[in-house]
């Protein structure tokens, strides 16, 4: 849902409210819709460096999930399927967060001048990712279902960070969306493991 659609629906709801009371209830509403309205524009540097750090982040998934649906890698039917469904899933957060980045004039990339690598844990080196395609059968299953559970751990730990430090309510959703549906991946994931 849109800011927007998500203040406008918070303000009349908060209207409907307001017309059961007197004076104080519209002053009350007022300042509930207010703080309504900040929580959906605003936002701060956790903020920023989230979506910044969660695109190339979700890229790399749906990069790691393409090479899974590749017909030569002889992936499982249970890995194609977890790919399709991450791939199905990240593209449009993609495009959310570039959303959020554009609408509060930021850049969608990060600034290459700082070190941002420790941060994004989980993420797999041009190497891994290259021994990876290699890799056939149950073997590249293998490899796969252990590189993503680390990549998806490492996501989780980037939207407890900005749950923790962020302002943005759309940015709040989205980071527990992205926990709720991740955190369901690695246990399907530690299942097929065995």
């Amino acid at each position: 849902m849109k800011p927007t659609r998500i203040l406008l629906s918070g303000i009349a709801t908060l209207a409907l409210l307001a017309g059961c009371g007197g004076a104080s209830k519209v002053i009350e509403v007022a300042d509930k819709a207010k703080d309504i309205a900040q929580g959906v524009v605003e936002f701060n540097d956790a903020d920023v460096m989230f979506a910044q750090m969660m695109i190339p982040h979700h890229e790399q998934a749906i990069e790691l999930s393409d090479i899974a649906l590749d017909p030569t890698v002889g992936a499982s039917e249970a890995v194609k399927s977890l790919a399709t469904r991450i791939k199905r899933a990240q593209d449009p957060e993609i495009l959310i967060m570039k959303g959020f980045l554009t609408t509060w004039r930021k850049s969608t990339t990060m600034d290459s001048s700082m070190n941002h690598g420790d941060m994004m844990s989980g993420m797999l080196s041009a190497t891994q990712m290259e021994e990876l395609s290699a890799k056939r059968g149950a073997d590249f299953d293998l490899a796969f279902m252990n590189g993503m559970i680390a990549h998806h751990e490492g996501a989780v730990d980037m939207a407890a960070d900005v749950l923790k430090d962020g302002k943005n309510l759309a940015v709040n959703a989205l980071a527990k969306k992205i926990t709720s549906a991740q955190d369901a991946e690695i246990t399907e994931m530690k299942k097929l493991l065995g």
